[in-house]
């Protein structure tokens, strides 16, 4: 997994055949996700978005951020032929697996879903992505922020321009047409590397994903992504990231019996919600008007 070599690179010395390499590997990446997955591959907790707000507004003076969201390809060398259609891109040499992922500023990925065919684009793999299901099921922890006097109920999470104007997400302006837009801009576009950072330090760390996969099965592949995420993540902790365990289940599902008239209603009202362009569009200018308010340059 560091070094990205071959199974039957060291068979000779090691004294274990191709075959074995390749099982202790499964097995490994098996055991990882099975005993961390809910350690350190979780949905962040009330404390957990309060220090994330924290987090960010001291480093990029953007209150109410939870992170950058964006994706990443790994290239499929041994993809069956019969899959090239749905997995092959015109910029890669193999076809390719899409990883997406939001990291905040320590580069701790809170978010990882992998698996969807390279052929799709950003926006594809977001419609398919589990990123909002606990907001629109209503289990989501609500953490309000003041920014510019105004009440955000929800935090969001800073993207490029392919994602869809929704509350969620604070995009760039195409084209800077002010000093204060030109200064949101800078700060917005600095923010987001967050997650090309992250993506960085992960492929730098775990050679295997920096090379093209060999699996055949899209379940190692998996399997593999995720153990090096949760490993990443680990590392961070090691390191010095503060995580307090004692507080991950503070956030239960509310126990609220609903029928299915009243489920469907809260799904509309809550997609609705999510996909608010206004919001979008009042969020971006309070915090235009925030960073400018609050410049210290």
């Amino acid at each position: 997994m560091a070094y990205g070599t071959a199974p039957d690179a060291f068979d000779e010395y090691l004294q274990i055949a191709e075959r074995t390499s390749r099982e202790c590997l499964d097995h490994f990446t098996k055991c990882i996700h099975v005993l961390y997955h809910n350690n350190f591959l979780r949905r962040p907790t009330a404390t957990d978005i309060q220090k994330t707000y924290q987090l960010h507004e001291e480093k990029h003076g953007l209150p109410g951020m939870l992170g950058s969201i964006d994706c990443m390809h790994w290239d499929w060398k041994n993809c069956p032929k019969a899959l090239h259609g749905q997995f092959k891109r015109s910029t890669h040499k193999y076809p390719t697996l899409m990883l997406e992922a939001v990291a905040d500023q320590k580069l701790w990925i809170w978010h990882a879903y992998f698996g969807v065919p390279g052929a799709n684009n950003d926006l594809n793999v977001l419609y398919g992505s589990p990123l909002f299901d606990d907001e629109i099921a209503d289990i989501a922890p609500e953490c309000p922020f003041v920014v510019n006097g105004h009440t955000y109920r929800k935090g969001y999470y800073l993207a490029d321009g392919i994602y869809p104007a929704w509350s969620t997400f604070v995009k760039t302006f195409s084209v800077a047409r002010d000093e204060k837009s030109l200064k949101f801009k800078r700060v917005q576009e600095a923010a987001r590397k967050d997650i090309e950072r992250a993506f960085g330090v992960l492929q730098g760390r775990w050679g295997i994903i920096r090379q093209p996969a060999r699996a055949m099965q899209i379940n190692t592949l998996k399997r593999i992504m995720y153990c090096c995420i949760i490993l990443h993540n680990m590392i961070l902790e090691d390191e010095g990231f503060e995580v307090n365990f004692r507080d991950m289940f503070v956030n239960p599902a509310p126990n609220i019996v609903r029928d299915w008239v009243e489920r469907c209603d809260l799904h509309v009202r809550k997609t609705k919600e999510l996909r608010d362009r206004k919001t979008h569009t009042d969020l971006r200018q309070d915090l235009m008007e925030h960073l400018w308010n609050n410049d210290d340059e």
